[in-house]
């Protein structure tokens, strides 16, 4: 996606607040730092690349389109990412939300601790997890954001995200462990 294939989703009236918002240029290099990091993140946690593309031009949109001042590039990708968490709640809330357990094989990738093979291994058992606990674990280890960052992005309380995460981590270690075991 472009500047150009952006504008093009931007409503008639609304686009003149976009280029506004952020200069060819700026949305370039923004673009260029943030697009794939959030498609990862959409992608591994619903599961669906298809939906990981339309989600982060719609994000991109809604970010470019909305009245909210940015205070610089980390506030605009903390942003970004909390209104592609809102897009994909909003996704899951519909009635077709349940295919969102049927995480494909191999979408999940990472070491794992027993050394079989890492896709066989993690996307079972991340698709055991609720959708929540693998945005929690995405946005923690693999975008590297604190507590705070992570609160910000998922509308919640910042003590509640420390437990959460302890739980989400717990829980992926003891299905880790079973199979481990095996």
């Amino acid at each position: 996606m472009t500047w150009d294939e952006v504008l093009e989703s931007v409503q008639p009236g609304e686009t003149a607040a976009a280029e506004s918002r952020m200069d060819r240029d700026a949305f370039a290099g923004f673009y260029e730092r943030t697009a794939r990091p959030l498609w990862a993140y959409l992608a591994r946690v619903s599961g669906d690349p298809a939906l990981a593309d339309d989600l982060v031009q719609e994000s991109f949109v809604r970010m470019l389109c909305s009245p909210t001042p940015l205070d610089g590039e980390v506030h605009a990708k903390r942003y970004l990412f909390r209104v592609a968490t809102n897009l994909l709640r909003d996704y899951w809330r519909r009635p077709k939300a349940s295919s969102i357990e049927d995480v494909p094989e191999g979408v999940f990738a990472s070491e794992s601790a027993c050394g079989a093979d890492a896709q066989m291994m993690l996307a079972p058992r991340l698709a055991q997890l609720a959708p929540r606990e693998r945005q929690l674990l995405w946005l923690a280890h693999a975008e590297g954001y604190s507590h705070k960052e992570i609160a910000e992005i998922m509308g919640l309380r910042s003590p509640s995200i420390r437990l959460m995460l302890f739980r989400a981590r717990r829980r992926m270690a003891h299905l880790l462990g079973e199979e481990c075991a095996r």
